[in-house]
């Protein structure tokens, strides 16, 4: 049963030992129960998309009923009945890792990072092998740039498209981010020390679109953008510093990128991995995640850009993205943690979600509790636009003997109670159904939950 806040709080003050470290032990931890609805009043078209990083696809859940509608396919399986275009090849499936090294596949590799649109009608998602960015239609799930298959006519053991190439923007793209505005796409390229800034209108029409190229940190991992759109903040995982922007656009509203500052980060992240950035829904605070340093970050959204918070998660807590949930029960910072422990829902091994009060002041912000997420190594998160409603991703699958096995799942939860979360569904991911055979959607990475002309947080 999960507990509440002020519990919560109890059983934190009980283990102060832990404390000192952000994390209290497993006693304290909130337990969510499946099978509670959260009160809702979505659209018919809100959906969560899902990158999956080994099956190259994009699973999509209908929030309404916490079941996959569809899963939209990234590889290029099919689009010829030949054996080597196929995904069976002699009646046997490939590996995961042989299935992208087949001789004329030109599908997407590594499905990872994504991005809403700032009205939520377009999503961005970068195939991290394939050095490139897709774009897809919210509401009819459509890749934009895909084209009709002329080998369909007439038969059904073919794909009925041919896979766009997608925008290439250079070697392992990692996350992408929108402008404000929605004008631009900025991609961070990680093997590489730039940004790749794409134009939405021409990406949309499928003509060139990379308008600019510009260079950053080394191994940028994400570039997030402040509440009126004029700066843009470029976190590393190579260098334990970040970057400011200013975009000071020209009088088409495309940003001309001068760096302000460059943030020395060491202190906070001595390790030099900091994968995902974010700002609060105020637009006051620029937050961190530290995978290897186990800790979070908070940064002022204004000049001097001063670091303002610190907070520890605990001995290999491995946070991977924050979310910020907000509404009129609290003001709360969720953290998802890559470690697996033991005791989570049906006895199974589950990651964790560290839960920081923002109601404290800034430098006494820390954990006041943490909830299994009911799936292996927690990665994206994400809320509806009323914070009421989180969904989880997960990079694992399910242990044997546990109700998911072998499926990778995510977790929704009913996040009215910001600190008090209580888990809705763990939901298996399933397949994607090919001519030629059954994909499995695996290894979950980002997520976004989308409203077609609602606000997204990149607006």
């Amino acid at each position: 049963m999960s507990l509440t806040r002020r519990s919560l709080l109890q059983a934190t003050a009980a283990t102060a030992s832990l404390n000192a470290a952000g994390v209290p032990p497993a006693q304290a931890q909130t337990q969510a129960t499946s099978g509670m609805a959260a009160p809702e009043r979505m659209g018919a078209d809100d959906r969560v998309f899902i990158c999956n990083e080994d099956s190259n696809t994009l699973s999509v859940i209908d929030p309404r009923t916490n079941t996959v509608a569809e899963t939209v396919n990234l590889t290029s399986f099919d689009e010829d009945a030949r054996p080597p275009f196929r995904f069976v090849t002699g009646g046997v499936a490939p590996a995961h890792g042989a299935m992208v090294q087949k001789p004329l596949y030109h599908g997407a590799v590594s499905i990872h990072g994504a991005a809403p649109s700032p009205d939520n009608t377009l999503l961005a998602t970068t195939g991290r092998g394939t050095s490139n960015v897709y774009l897809v239609d919210v509401r009819t799930r459509a890749v934009i740039g895909n084209r009709p298959n002329p080998q369909a006519a007439g038969r059904d053991d073919v794909a009925r498209e041919v896979l766009t190439s997608g925008i290439l923007v250079g070697r392992e793209p990692h996350e992408p981010t929108f402008t404000r505005d929605g004008r631009e796409l900025w991609v961070t390229v990680r093997g590489e020390a730039r940004i790749a800034i794409i134009d939405v209108a021409l990406a949309r029409e499928g003509r060139e679109a990379v308008r600019a190229s510009v260079d950053t940190l080394n191994g940028p991992s994400q570039a997030w953008f402040s509440a009126d759109g004029s700066i843009a903040f470029v976190a590393s995982q190579k260098m334990s510093a970040l970057d400011v922007f200013a975009l000071e656009p020209d009088a088409h509203s495309l940003s001309r990128p001068r760096r302000l500052a460059t943030l020395d980060l060491k202190a906070h992240d001595p390790f030099a991995f900091t994968p995902f950035i974010k700002t609060s829904p105020d637009g006051a605070e620029l937050w961190l995640s530290h995978k290897l340093a186990d800790a979070l970050s908070a940064i002022e959204t204004r000049a001097p850009f001063r670091v303002i918070e610190t907070v520890p998660l605990g001995q290999r807590a491995r946070p991977n993205h924050v979310e910020f949930v907000e509404n009129a029960r609290g003001r709360a910072l969720y953290a998802s943690l890559a470690r697996v422990d033991d005791g989570g829902p049906n006895g199974a091994a589950s990651s964790r979600i560290a839960i920081i009060d923002r109601n404290a002041a800034p430098g006494q912000r820390k954990v006041v509790g943490q909830v299994f997420t009911g799936g292996r190594e927690a990665h994206g998160l994400w809320t509806n636009p009323e914070n009421t409603l989180l969904y989880v991703a997960h990079e694992q699958d399910e242990l044997p003997n546990t109700p998911n096995a072998g499926q990778t799942v995510c977790s929704a939860f009913d996040v009215s109670d910001p600190f008090d979360p209580r888990l809705n569904a763990v939901i298996p991911l399933g397949e994607l159904a090919l001519p030629s055979g059954r994909l499995r959607n695996k290894k979950s990475i980002n997520l976004v939950y989308v409203r077609p002309g609602a606000r997204s947080q990149t607006a």
